[in-house]
C-alpha cells in the first residue's frame, strides 16, 4: 500500500484571512494527535497570495484517508469554515 497525499486549495475571505488560518492550524494540530494513519498534515500560504491557505496532508493509506475524511472533528471544521472561503479544490494523490 502506498501513502496517500491530500493537497487542498482554499481561496480565503479577506475579512476571515485569520480566522481561517487559526482554524486549520487547531484541525491539522488535532489530526496528527489523533489520527494515528496522519502523518503529516501542514496550513501554508503562499507569498504572493495571504487570501490562499493549502493543506498539505499525509496519510498512511486510503483506509486512514477515509477515516478523516469521514471523521467528527472534520464535518465540524467544514461547518465552522463554510462562510470564510470563496472557493476550494482537493487532489488527492498517491506517493509513489
Amino acid at each position: 500500500m502506498s501513502k496517500i497525499a491530500l493537497i487542498a486549495e482554499f481561496e480565503i475571505k479577506p475579512e476571515h484571512r485569520d480566522a481561517f488560518q487559526a482554524l486549520m492550524r487547531t484541525h491539522a494540530k488535532a489530526a496528527l494527535d489523533h489520527e494515528p494513519g496522519c502523518l503529516q498534515f501542514d496550513v501554508t500560504v503562499p507569498r504572493d497570495n495571504p487570501n490562499q491557505v493549502f493543506l498539505y496532508e499525509i496519510y498512511r493509506d486510503e483506509r486512514a484517508l477515509d477515516e478523516h475524511m469521514s471523521s467528527p472533528g472534520l464535518a465540524d471544521t467544514r461547518k465552522t469554515y463554510a462562510h470564510m472561503i470563496a472557493s476550494k479544490r482537493v487532489t488527492i494523490c498517491r506517493v509513489v
